[in-house]
């Protein structure tokens, strides 16, 4: 009944963090879970469901409510963006429904009749078995949704009443940059371990509960290696990135790298930047607050930038032995606890699993104290607590350590027929294990028998230290290598499943055709075949959009710095050409290499032949020409290259600056729209105009629905948001004043007698 409540009250005391009902609606930064008032009824959901399996309900307490809330999110990739789109609860019905599973838990632990018997064993053979389950499974989403809240906007968070405090050392001034080496951050020696045989897997009959996978048993031996003292700090870290590891492509696996690309990371999440970008200052954020950058805190990385790290430690220093810095295996780990609280102690004394025995107050206390069970509510100094019997620092608590372990059973594993699929469909050598617990790690998550993991894209109050050996390091990987392949593990699914078109939309050749008769509308003219098929009212002024689009930002007459001008999204480059008629030199890229290869060969040669479709299998093939005024001079004005509008401020120093820019029907296609829009105000001068031309037109095949700027209700108002207001609301913020607004018609030929009529919004508007 105790653990009940604590476990109950700890999670109803965190979500006391968000700040009015915004955050339980707003998804996360990511777009890769659902958002919090999923978590919010989740948790309780889970007690009935399971309960209901073991046989100790016979009936929901909200059935529409334990079907929604039932199953959580284990994104498969970091670019899975596809999670189940509805129209959740109110706060006040989840509140109420947990309310209801609060009695009805409570009704079962005070009256069923398997818990009469005073003294009664509670196994995994008992029915309230899945009571338990419910403990942890909360205490689990208790610290993973910590990591949400953590990643929250920070008006949007509040530090609850009763909350643990911070760790004493968070309210230290500490400079924003430059940390040095025993002065903000300690030394990190390697230090050597010697290797022997390690038992791993948690007795059968021991008294608490454990997941399935603690459950087998598996002998490892494991060779002699060194590992770093301590964790890397923020200290250690800043010198990587400072030293562009982060753009260096060397230091990343593919997988990794393609990570990085696509978040556009170029520091660790949870560092906030306290200066222009270049400078390198930042702070640091807690669950709840912002405070001075702590150096000698562990640094919180996913296993990708952990690995970056090691490679380009490895670049800057050498190994100590003949093979490269690595990380952590589980083995290895288990030879760094403390003798006192090891498997080894565990198994021969149940109160040596120091969380059986302490309470979170008390769990920092003493010669193998730790920030465990909640003990602070933020990391710690890596120095702060003595060293294990190995000489190791915050080897429990903390911080988890990233492994080389993929997750796996052990032998003998048997799954729990009240909760099958908690661990099996992890077991696909894409899970990275991670070990130690962190800061807010309780209850089973604390236990020196815990095995847990997540994908190496994710966050968990995580970070590593540094290891070294002359061997193999003893891993245990369900597929060839490590966490490398998931980008081909991704090809490989797809490649099984045939029926699924993966070819990318830009790179067809029927949108291809369809774009080079859209830039270049003399197409056709010397083979006869008109851009529309000749009828009355025929709607004209849709065509030459692109010339339409170049043609109105000259007419907003931005002030001339260095009369160049971008295109963003240039397509085949009929805007581009446009642009270089009346703009000294002209920037211009796509994200298709195919419609760049198009625009270069119209720049070299001025024709291209291609295929205008007629009538179902019926095709003319026609060239396509340039309009009046694109002389050769003109087409020598610019430049094409592939690139990515989502990255454009990584653009800024090699492209440089713009009087005029022009963004055509690009901003609803984009991953990332804002992070495109805030690229924008690096590359435009003072006085220079941007003209963006979009329809609004939303679909997740390319914007993920957390990305998109509006065309969506308020969860709780019903108010509707819409685009151009989001849109008007980044580029003031921004410094850009809007200096024009019109609707702007497109013609698009799919077939002689089938076109696309697109109402674009165009707006202009001026760098102030």
């Amino acid at each position: 009944r105790e653990y009940f409540d604590n476990s109950w009250t700890l999670y109803e005391t965190m979500f006391g963090g968000l700040k009015g009902e915004e955050p339980f609606y707003r998804p996360p930064v990511h777009g890769l879970r659902h958002p919090q008032i999923f978590y919010y009824g989740h948790t309780a959901c889970l007690y009935i469901n399971k309960l209901r399996v073991a046989g100790v309900l016979d009936k929901p307490v909200n059935a529409y409510f334990e079907s929604i809330f039932e199953v959580g999110v284990d994104e498969m990739l970091w670019d899975d963006m596809h999670k189940n789109d509805m129209v959740w609860p109110t706060v006040a019905e989840v509140h109420k429904y947990r309310k209801e599973v609060y009695e009805t838990v409570m009704e079962a632990i005070n009256n069923h009749f398997s818990l009469s018997d005073e003294g009664v064993a509670v196994d995994q053979d008992h029915p309230m078995w899945a009571l338990f389950m419910g403990f942890e499974h909360e205490r689990i989403h208790l610290e993973t949704s910590s990591v949400l809240f953590r990643e929250t906007p920070l008006h949007l968070v509040q530090t609850p009443a009763n909350w643990p405090s911070l760790h004493p050392s968070a309210r230290r001034d500490t400079p924003t940059s430059h940390p040095k080496e025993g002065i903000d951050y300690p030394p990190n020696t390697m230090i050597s371990v010697s290797g022997t045989n390690v038992d791993l897997g948690k007795p059968a009959d021991f008294p608490s509960y454990g997941w399935d996978n603690e459950y087998g048993e598996r002998r490892v031996d494991v060779p002699d290696f060194r590992a770093s003292e301590h964790m890397i700090t923020n200290g250690e870290f800043w010198h990587f990135v400072a030293d562009g590891g982060y753009l260096t492509k060397d230091f990343w696996c593919d997988d990794g790298w393609a990570w990085r690309k696509h978040r556009n990371m170029k520091w660790p999440f949870f560092w906030t930047p306290a200066g222009p970008e270049g400078s390198h200052e930042y702070t640091l954020r807690t669950i709840f607050e912002v405070i001075s950058m702590q150096w000698d805190w562990p640094v919180d990385v996913n296993y990708y930038e952990a690995k970056a790290f090691c490679s380009w430690k490895m670049e800057k220093d050498g190994s100590p032995t003949s093979r490269a810095y690595r990380i952590l295996t589980e083995a290895e780990h288990h030879l760094m606890r403390p003798k006192e609280h090891d498997l080894v102690a565990a198994r021969e004394d149940s109160a040596a699993d120091k969380v059986m025995v302490t309470a979170g107050a008390n769990f920092a206390d003493g010669p193998t104290g730790a920030n465990l069970n909640m003990a602070y509510s933020s990391h710690n100094p890596v120095g702060f607590f003595p060293p294990s019997s190995s000489g190791h620092r915050d080897v429990t608590g903390n911080a988890w350590e990233w492994t080389e372990d993929h997750f796996n059973p052990l032998k003998g594993f048997e799954i729990h027929h009240v909760y099958n699929d908690f661990s099996t469909p992890c077991f696909d050598g894409k899970h990275s294990m991670i070990v130690g617990g962190s800061f807010m790690s309780t209850g089973d998550e604390a236990s020196v028998f815990a095995r847990f993991h997540f994908r190496p894209h994710f966050l968990q109050h995580s970070g590593f230290r540094l290891v070294a050996s002359n061997d193999e390091a003893p891993a245990t990987h369900l597929s060839p290598g490590s966490f490398a392949g998931q980008a081909a593990a991704r090809d490989e699914a797809e490649e099984a499943a045939p029926t699924k078109d993966t070819t990318s939309v830009y790179e067809t050749n029927d949108l291809l055709n369809m774009y080079l008769g859209l830039h270049f509308p003399l197409s056709g003219a010397k083979e006869g075949i008109a851009p529309i098929l000749p009828h009355e009212n025929v709607p004209a002024h849709g065509l030459r959009f692109p010339q339409r689009v170049a043609q109105l930002l000259v007419s907003l007459k931005p002030d001339r710095t260095n009369n160049r001008a971008l295109d963003i999204g240039c397509g085949v480059g009929g805007m581009s050409f446009e642009l270089a008629k009346t703009f000294g030199h002209v920037e211009a890229f796509d994200f298709s290499e195919s419609f760049i290869s198009a625009a270069k060969e119209m720049q070299r040669k001025g024709n291209i032949k291609f295929h205008i479709p007629i009538e179902a299998d019926i095709k003319a093939e026609v060239q396509a020409v340039h309009g009046d005024g694109i002389t050769p001079d003109v087409l020598e004005k610019v430049n094409f290259f592939a690139g990515d509008a989502c990255a454009l401020k990584e653009y800024a120093r090699d492209i440089g600056s713009f009087d005029g820019i022009v963004m055509s029907n690009l901003l609803c296609r984009l991953p990332d729209p804002k992070a495109c829009l805030d690229g924008i105000s690096h590359v435009v001068n003072q006085g220079g105009v941007v003209v963006m031309v979009t329809p609004f037109s939303w679909l997740e095949e390319f914007t993920p629905r957390g990305k998109w700027l509006g065309g969506f209700n308020d969860p709780v108002s019903g108010e509707p948001y819409h685009s151009k207001d989001k849109l008007q609301e980044i580029m003031e913020g921004n410094g850009f004043e809007k200096i024009h607004e019109e609707e702007m018609p497109l013609v698009i030929r799919e077939h002689q007698r089938k076109y696309q009529y697109i109402i674009s919004q165009a707006t202009g508007w001026k760098k102030i």
